[in-house]
């Protein structure tokens, strides 16, 4: 059975720990905190059941998916024998410097190490590394077993066969990765993230359009395709002839618009007064945490039922 070491047991690092042991991989969950790795296993004892209620343990029972999962202290532990550790530390660079020379020092030299990181390019806590060449990120959006997408970055110096390796275990592991051709700020899906909510914060900093009703343009409009399409399949089924069809029809009204999208709102600016006061009238801040549990009980039916549409309907 592939040895999967996750270094750092947070929220992403358990979540991590589920996708893997989930997909039949022998999960060895590291923190030096002491009382953590304890900590992550009891969490993803509590989820489990849910997972399972929903189809989405691949048949497993929770207690045959939670056997596949150990804890320690020790890094070294939990590198040995790993073919792949997914690092889970704070988006710090200091931090990820010391943590990487460690880990490089410790993990046997066919081990892909693999950066969760959402903000932090690759090159610049691995140029020193004397493994270098088998560094990259591998960052999900959080959680991973509910959310498949996960962006798999290269560095300037990581090799062919690193990236391979990672992408081809991302898709075991029943994740659906987006293989970079090389590093950029932000990746592919905060870039595409910030684009719509530079325009959102917009629309209410002018006074165009309340909070809830950006919401609704999202969550009752584009959103319904794009859980099961993404754009340019979109906009290729959204015009008789196609993507050319589509661009020859409505790029006009797009190059009209855009030059109104070049002024950035300051997120933290009176805007932020507006959106609080709205977003606290529909959800106290003492809801959050309720609310944060229907979200992904929501994203579990949602995934059960992309799955079920999957082999109903085809993909």
């Amino acid at each position: 059975m592939t040895k999967i070491a996750i270094i750092g047991s947070g929220f992403i690092g358990r979540a991590w720990a589920i996708t893997f042991a989930r997909a039949g991989f022998d999960v060895a969950l590291a923190d030096h905190a002491a009382g953590a790795p304890e900590a992550a296993l009891a969490y993803i004892e509590g989820v489990l059941p849910d997972l399972a209620d929903n189809d989405l343990l691949n048949g497993a029972s929770p207690q045959a998916v939670r056997a596949r999962l150990s804890a320690t202290t020790s890094y070294a532990q939990a590198l040995d024998g790993a073919a792949h550790a997914q690092e889970n530390a704070p988006e710090d660079l200091a931090i990820k410097k010391y943590l990487y020379e460690e880990l490089d020092s410790l993990a046997g030299p066919d081990t892909v190490l693999a950066s969760s990181t959402s903000a932090l390019l690759p090159s610049l806590f691995s140029k020193h590394l004397k493994g270098r060449e088998r560094v990259c990120v591998c960052h999900p959006i959080n959680p991973p077993y509910l959310i498949p997408a996960v962006e798999v970055v290269p560095a300037p110096w990581t090799s062919a066969d690193t990236m391979a390796r990672a992408a081809d275990l991302m898709r075991a592991a029943g994740q659906s990765p987006i293989v970079m051709k090389k590093e950029l700020d932000g990746f592919v899906m905060n870039r595409m993230q910030g684009a719509l909510l530079e325009e959102a914060f917009r629309l209410v900093a002018d006074g165009y359009a309340s909070v809830e009703d950006v919401d609704i343009g999202i969550r009752e409009g584009l959103a319904l395709r794009w859980s099961f399409m993404g754009p340019f399949e979109t906009i290729d089924l959204n015009a008789p002839g196609g993507v050319a069809d589509y661009v020859a029809r409505y790029q006009q009204i797009y190059e009209r618009i855009s030059p109104d999208q070049w002024r950035r709102v300051d997120w933290a600016g009176p805007v932020l007064e507006t959106v609080l006061a709205e977003r606290r009238a529909r959800l106290p801040e003492d809801g959050l945490a309720e609310r944060q549990v229907w979200r992904d009980r929501h994203l579990m039916a949602l995934a059960a039922h992309k799955r079920k549409a999957a082999k109903d309907i085809g993909s």
